[in-house]
């Protein structure tokens, strides 16, 4: 088979999440195309692992993928939310989990939803298809200043009001549905010297951004992070870990939020290497987080943005 997507950072999560014990579970929350659970099933031979993904068919791809490891495999269609806060009873608590909040290469070359900028389709952009909401549902919906705040917020995108403002105006005259419409949109909203990234300090395709920001707001990707990286350190076995490859800054944020207001009621002295007080739930592996290697980069350009936070649950902690 080939595989739309290069896992990010392999190297690395393998090492910072290498199993302690025997008959470990491993958690992969967002598995995609399963490079990362296949590296692992195959450099650790007693290792057990949960595959998780929304997308039906994507989780297709990564059972035909791991089918020879299928007695150390178990599949979960839905959303880690879910499959977190209603932990299965018959699974032993899981030792590593892994959140790769990256959306795969798959969705953007074979999915045929909208994601990429570069091919002309319809503004899907639903990874569960159950979702009500599309994107061009969001482009016909939202108000003006709406629409501004929601690219600005999820992208950082410095064009977004002007861009918000065309948008507005354009589906007076007809509806914005194809990614060719928005993609015209965006070229006349923006001044020529941004259109490829051609000016220091906008290495992006202004469409890159709008596409993100559209996104993450179709499929509620900062809704409920916190909350679920709650429910995965809850169900965690104490002693064991959890890393998160987060993407964009608004990702990264909430995810160095939570892991800092676990370690607020920690009364150590902040150089300590251990906590004594016993009042910390987490110990943190990662202090500023690990980026890609300028190898991995030019290997894999969309890795260029991720981030690696690691965080090890304590042993006996309030959350055990």
């Amino acid at each position: 088979m080939e595989f739309a997507h290069t896992p990010a950072m392999l190297n690395e999560i393998l090492t910072v999440l290498s199993p302690k014990n025997n008959n470990s579970l491993f958690v992969d929350a967002n598995t995609g195309e399963a490079g990362h659970s296949r590296a692992f099933l195959s450099m650790f031979s007693d290792l057990k692992v949960v595959c998780i993904d929304v997308d039906k068919d994507i989780l297709n791809i990564a059972k035909e993928r791991l089918a020879q490891f299928t007695d150390r495999v178990y599949f979960y269609n839905g959303w880690s939310y879910d499959f977190f806060t209603n932990y299965p009873d018959e699974l032993k608590r899981p030792d590593l989990i892994l959140f790769d909040l990256g959306i795969s290469s798959y969705h953007y070359k074979k999915s045929g939803k909208g994601f990429s900028f570069e091919k002309d389709q319809y503004l899907d952009m639903r990874i569960d298809q159950n979702g009500n909401t599309t994107a061009a549902d969001l482009l016909a919906s939202l108000g003006e200043k709406q629409l501004a705040d929601l690219i600005y917020n999820n992208s950082q995108e410095k064009h977004s009001r002007r861009i918000a403002s065309l948008i507005v105006n354009q589906r007076q005259k007809c509806a914005i549905t194809t990614t060719s419409a928005l993609n015209d949109i965006i070229n006349r909203a923006v001044p020529a010297k941004y259109r490829y990234g051609q000016k220091k300090g906008y290495n992006t395709h202004p469409a890159t951004r709008v596409y993100q920001s559209l996104r993450i707001a179709v499929n509620g990707e900062l809704e409920k992070l916190h909350e679920l990286l709650e429910a995965a350190l809850e169900a965690l076995e104490p002693g064991g870990r959890f890393a998160v490859l987060s993407y964009h800054s608004g990702e990264d944020r909430i995810v160095k939020n939570f892991i800092k207001a676990k370690n607020n009621d920690c009364t150590c002295p902040k150089k300590a290497p251990i906590c004594n007080c016993g009042l910390r739930s987490i110990n943190v592996l990662t202090k500023k987080g690990i980026t890609p290697t300028r190898e991995e980069i030019e290997r894999n350009p969309p890795s260029r943005s991720a981030r690696l936070r690691v965080i090890e649950k304590v042993t006996g902690g309030e959350n055990d």
